[in-house]
């Protein structure tokens, strides 16, 4: 049966406050779970005050969901009761078309996101992780391993695929280079991932401010972007660079420190057109790639891999009446690194 939980829900664009919202009645194939932990993404502050489109009030936000199976449905064989899982940015697909057979359903034209889009099993709009409870399709629950705690696991269901995936899918590893642009909320997970990978790691930030915590994170270097000679001796260097910030940043600059069919990925979602010139992708073959998150199969792929080389993103927890400060900070970078909310507070 349906069940009615407590919640904090966007009610205006400036406004988080505790709401109730009623969760549909689990079906054979889904799985229930109680939020233990939901971590605060920058995408859900773009949401909330609708800076990417216009949205309905309320609305629950919040795709980085760590918590434990509470029940199953009876065709669930993934999963069972007590297990500990999690939900990142999708929780259904058309599960028919190419990119969904190839396990890139992040990509499906019918990709449900896990907050205000239309739920195909029972019509309504749906709500995010910053709630008690959740009822998700097995097929887009994650198994979360022992040894990640839940409160740090949260982050990756979102920053740490979106970073992950373009490392996997450009190779990143031994004898690979590769640059991030920024050490935010993302840059900062994307460093300690391509580390362990295997490459080496340069950190482009505006200012020395961060370079000891770039170096603790597993940094072989670090350019501050602000010195004029910044850039000088790195034509050629990098195989990836994976550019983190939503800043409009000129790119010439790390396109031409990228080396023969080098790739810039943009990670960051700035408002504004990309800055660049076509005489700095010609000569060496570059490429400029976009990428979104990661496909279920992969983003576990991520899990176990965190898990395994103990990768954890910097966190702080808070309490849910906090959101709204915790908003505020993030957008003026007042936070190392990521926000996790303490669902235990609703």
């Amino acid at each position: 049966m349906s069940k009615e939980i407590k919640a904090w829900a966007a009610t205006s664009s400036q406004k988080i406050e505790a709401s109730t919202i009623t969760r549909r009645a689990p079906d054979d194939q889904d799985v229930a779970i109680d939020i233990k932990f939901a971590g605060i993404c920058h995408s859900d502050i773009h949401t909330v005050r609708s800076e990417w489109k216009e949205i309905e009030y309320p609305l629950v936000v919040g795709h980085e969901i760590a918590g434990v199976v509470s029940a199953v449905g009876k065709n669930v064989s993934k999963f069972k009761v007590g297990d500990r899982v999690g939900v990142g940015c999708m929780v259904n697909s058309c599960r028919k078309c190419d990119n969904c057979k190839d396990g890139e359903e992040q990509y499906c034209a019918d990709m449900v996101e896990t907050y205000n889009a239309k739920d195909p099993k029972d019509g309504t709009i749906t709500q995010g992780g910053y709630s008690q409870y959740v009822v998700v399709d097995q097929a887009f629950v994650l198994n979360i391993p022992e040894s990640l705690p839940l409160d740090k696991a949260a982050p990756l269901l979102c920053a740490g695929i979106t970073v992950f995936s373009p490392l996997n899918h450009w190779k990143a590893g031994p004898g690979k280079r590769v640059g991030v642009i920024g050490l935010g909320g993302l840059g900062h997970v994307g460093v300690k991932i391509a580390k362990a990978l295997g490459a080496e790691v340069t950190v482009f930030s505006q200012t020395d401010s961060k370079k000891e915590l770039a170096m603790q994170f597993g940094a072989d270097a670090y350019v501050a972007t602000g010195d004029p000679k910044a850039f000088d001796g790195l034509d050629r260097k990098f195989d990836i660079i994976l550019n983190t910030v939503s800043a409009k940043i000129p790119l010439d600059k790390y396109l031409s420190s990228l080396r023969r069919d080098g790739s810039l990925v943009q990670v960051g979602a700035p408002s504004d057109p990309l800055q660049i010139t076509p005489f700095s992708l010609l000569p060496q073959r570059i490429g400029i790639h976009g990428t979104l998150i990661g496909g279920i199969a992969e983003t576990q792929k991520m899990l176990d891999f965190c898990a395994k080389k103990q990768i954890f993103p910097e966190i702080e927890v808070v309490s849910a009446s906090y959101i709204n400060e915790a908003y505020d900070r993030v957008v003026k970078s007042q936070v190392k690194f990521r926000f996790v909310i303490d669902v235990s507070t609703m």
